[in-house]
């Protein structure tokens, strides 16, 4: 385990009813043994509350959907259960939430700290050469199940013949030589490519 997830990973709880446990702070395994991290002073979250029974997310427990790596007191990381490619991650309210913008504060915290744990991790095993980190927010993004989570993606070069432009070329106009051009003209100068 690296210095830095040893820095942030320390005693974690989780609320079930009433009752506030404290976890200790359980190290990772290459076996794939779970551990908590992050700040978890004054954690009164019930991570019951806004659970759905049909919501494959919302079944965190079971094994037999949820392979999930790391948590804290509001999220959870799980491996993909269809990965783009191996380590594929995805980065899960405890909540049931639909909407990235419906996140709390300290939800929004707890995603990004497992987004950092995770990529800790990932650059650990599997030494990618980029990241590719995203929300399918709403139907219209191509969201498939509705609770919100988080994408973390290892990258590496050759994975796709021609990476300019990342994301963008999710949408039918994506042309990195058009923008290329545009950029150029708008600068009054011939230059290198944005992204």
């Amino acid at each position: 385990m690296s210095q830095a997830v040893a820095r942030r990973a320390h005693v974690g709880c989780v609320q079930q009813s009433q009752l506030l446990l404290e976890l200790p702070f359980i190290e990772a395994s290459a076996a794939g043994r779970r551990w908590r991290v992050g700040p978890t002073e004054g954690c009164k979250m019930d991570l019951h509350e806004d659970l759905s029974a049909d919501c494959l997310f919302c079944r965190r427990d079971d094994e037999q959907v949820n392979r999930i790596s790391h948590e804290n007191s509001t999220c959870f990381a799980r491996l993909d259960n269809f990965p783009a490619v191996k380590g594929h991650t995805e980065i899960v309210p405890k909540r049931h939430v639909e909407s990235f913008f419906d996140l709390t504060p300290q939800e929004v915290r707890d995603a990004y700290e497992l987004i950092l744990v995770v990529r800790d991790d990932l650059a650990a095993r599997l030494r990618p050469d980029g990241y590719t980190i995203g929300v399918n927010e709403g139907r219209a993004a191509g969201r498939s199940i509705d609770h919100l989570h988080i994408h973390v993606i290892p990258r590496r070069f050759g994975d796709v013949e021609d990476p300019a432009g990342g994301i963008r070329q999710i949408l039918p106009n994506c042309d990195p030589q058009t923008w290329a051009a545009a950029t150029a003209e708008a600068l009054g100068r011939p230059g290198p490519l944005l992204r």
